[in-house]
Order: C-alpha cells, then sequence, then structure tokens
C-alpha cells in the first residue's frame, strides 16, 4: 500500500512522472494546490512552472508549448476552464495536443468551493465555438487519478486530442494511499514545431472546409470507438441501474452492493469516460437483462445532465420505452441513507420519470 497522499497532490505529481516540462496556470481553489506543488516540484527537477497572469494567458502558453511537441498541463475549476475555451477551440483545430485538469466547483457565475458535476455539459459537447470533441476521463479515486493523468498524456499524443481529467473538490481535498508510476523518459513528438515551418499563401482562404471536416470527425469516431471506459456490477439480473460517475459513482458503488446484500435487485455502471460516452455498455446491458425497468442516474447539480445521455443510449439501443430518473444533489457527496431513501420513493412512483 502507498502513502497516503491529497488528491490533488497526487494527480499533479502523476503529471510530473507522466513527463510534462511546463506548467501554465492561474490559481482558482479547489485547484490551487496542484499549482502550489508543483511551483516548487517542477523547478527542483529542472522543468517549467509558469504562473500567468490570467487563464487565458495560461491556455495560450499550453498552446505553445503542445506546438513545440512536448507534454504539458494546466489545471483549474469550473469558471477558469470557462475562460480557456477559447484556447482549446484553437488546440481542437490545430490539433495540438495536451492535459487539463478541472478540479470542478459548483457554478453558476463564481460558483462556490463545494464540489459538483456542474460542468457535464460543457465539457461533454467540446466547451468552446466549434465541431470539435475532448476526451473526459473521470476518476472515483485518489489512486485512479493518479491511474488516469500517467495516461492521458499517451491519449492525448494518439489522438492529437485535449484530454481532461475532470474531479471535483471533493476528490481534490481528500487523502487516500496511492502508489506513484515510474518516472518517463523527456520527448518530444516528432511533428513538433521547430522555427523552420512556413506558411503557404492562401492556407487560411484556400482551405477545404468539408474534407477538414471529415478528417476530423474520423478522428472522433476512432476516439468514439476505442476510448469508452466504464465499470459495470449487478447488471445481469438489476431491476434498476443507477448510473453515476467521479464521487457520485464511488457513493453508488458501495451502496448498491449493500442494497443487493438486502434483496433490491439494483446494478451500477459507473463511466469512466463521460466523452465518449460507454454507450456499449447499453448494448451489453440490453443482450443481458430483458428484465430492467428503468436507469436512475445519481448526479451533483441541479436537475441532472448526465441523464440526457443515458436517455439518448438507452434509447439507441432498444431500451427507449424504459423511464429514466434523476436523483440531483446539487453538489457535495451524496449520503447512502438519502440515495437509499430516494430509491424507495422512485418505486412507489413518488419520484416522476424525467424520460
Amino acid at each position: 500500500m502507498g502513502d497516503m497522499v491529497k488528491g490533488n497532490i497526487a494527480v499533479a505529481e502523476a503529471a510530473v512522472r507522466a513527463g510534462i516540462i511546463v506548467y501554465a496556470g492561474y490559481p482558482i481553489t479547489p485547484s490551487t494546490e496542484v499549482m502550489e506543488y508543483l511551483s516548487t516540484r517542477m523547478e527542483d527537477l529542472g522543468r517549467e512552472f509558469i504562473q500567468a497572469e490570467s487563464e487565458l494567458a495560461a491556455i495560450n502558453m499550453v498552446m505553445g508549448v503542445s506546438a513545440c511537441g512536448k507534454r504539458v498541463l494546466t489545471a483549474s475549476s469550473g469558471p477558469g476552464i470557462s475562460l480557456k475555451q477559447e484556447g482549446i477551440s484553437y488546440m481542437a483545430q490545430m490539433e495540438y495536443p495536451a492535459v487539463i485538469l478541472n478540479v470542478v466547483r459548483w457554478g453558476n457565475g463564481l460558483g462556490s468551493l463545494d464540489g459538483s458535476q456542474t460542468d457535464y455539459h460543457r465539457e461533454t459537447r467540446g466547451g468552446g465555438n466549434g465541431d470539435y470533441r475532448n476526451i473526459i476521463l473521470c476518476p472515483s479515486t485518489v489512486q485512479e487519478s493518479v491511474d488516469l493523468m500517467y495516461e492521458a498524456f499517451d491519449i492525448a499524443e494518439k489522438y492529437r486530442c485535449i484530454v481532461e481529467v475532470m474531479t471535483d473538490s471533493g476528490l481534490g481535498q481528500m487523502m487516500e494511499p496511492c502508489e506513484y508510476p515510474e518516472f518517463r523518459e523527456l520527448t518530444k513528438c516528432d511533428w513538433g514545431l521547430d522555427g523552420t515551418y512556413k506558411v503557404k499563401r492562401g492556407d487560411f482562404l484556400g482551405r477545404n472546409i468539408p474534407g477538414e471536416s471529415e478528417t476530423y470527425m474520423k478522428k472522433v469516431r476512432a476516439m468514439r470507438e476505442n476510448e469508452q471506459r466504464w465499470e459495470m456490477y449487478g447488471e445481469e439480473d438489476a431491476e434498476y441501474i443507477f448510473v453515476a460517475y467521479g464521487m457520485p459513482g464511488r457513493v453508488m458503488s458501495g451502496l448498491v452492493r449493500t442494497m443487493r446484500q438486502q434483496g433490491e435487485k439494483v446494478g451500477i455502471l459507473r463511466p469512466i469516460t463521460v466523452w465518449p460516452f460507454p454507450e456499449k455498455a447499453f448494448e451489453e446491458m440490453k443482450e443481458k437483462n430483458p428484465n430492467l425497468k428503468g436507469f436512475i442516474t445519481v448526479e451533483t447539480n441541479g436537475e441532472g445532465q448526465m441523464v440526457d445521455d443515458v436517455a439518448l443510449y438507452a434509447k439507441k439501443y432498444g431500451m427507449g420505452t424504459l423511464p429514466v430518473y434523476a436523483l440531483p444533489y446539487v453538489c457535495g457527496v451524496p449520503k447512502d441513507d438519502v440515495v437509499a431513501a430516494d430509491f424507495a420513493k422512485v418505486k412507489a412512483g413518488e419520484i416522476k420519470e424525467v424520460y
């Protein structure tokens, strides 16, 4: 068993070991400890730490490092990630890979410091202007945060895309045992700019936009096909499947096991990627379980956001007549007894389906 480490520190160290040569960011609670840790850690290793003057400056610094074929990280929270959207959109168009850590806090506006899942719609739909997608990884433990952050750079370079590791303030602040991976050798991608590229006249005005779009969408289709990740339990005989990610997913993974011991026929689908959404899991459920009565999302936002995707893929795989419920808890970490009581209300017809 590894040492007890706070989530924000653990995920920052994982990025260091994955080979970042630059961290560029701007402080915002509850992600600031990532910056605090890296401000000395990067210097000790002879690498670069930059506290930018704003979130906009930070993402453009990330763009520059990525353009040179080097690994780079930035971290922020909801309002800061919003300010980075223009840069993220540009990076998607230019196929510059990078990893972003989003330690989500409750919004709207400035929001609060409570952990939440209010960023779901923005992150799973691209976020900025344009027609693109980022891969969104959602850990539920400190160790999983470390493992996914370490792997995120490989995924980003494989597709030349943005990969976001999306946690929240609860996971960032909690301490758990974790083991770190080995240090990777610092490398440069073979496509990185080196100052010799010359822009050809007419590149911008003479573009083949349909061709560009099809090339990019071919990549999106590959990402969707190859990068779906999830955990599932109890789906073979469940009457109701809970769908939850991140900290709610952690809660539900334990609660479902307890409820099954008490005779409840329930299961859990925990998305590890929320984009691409694990639609293949719905195909499996359709094949395995003809007795399913409904889906229930457990989320920390106002009315449920992931519930839209659950309904979408239930319909796609022939389960569109099944009701889809949302149990939204706004912020924080859902409590076992509260969720269990609300499940009883679902069965009694006191909570109505969303779809």
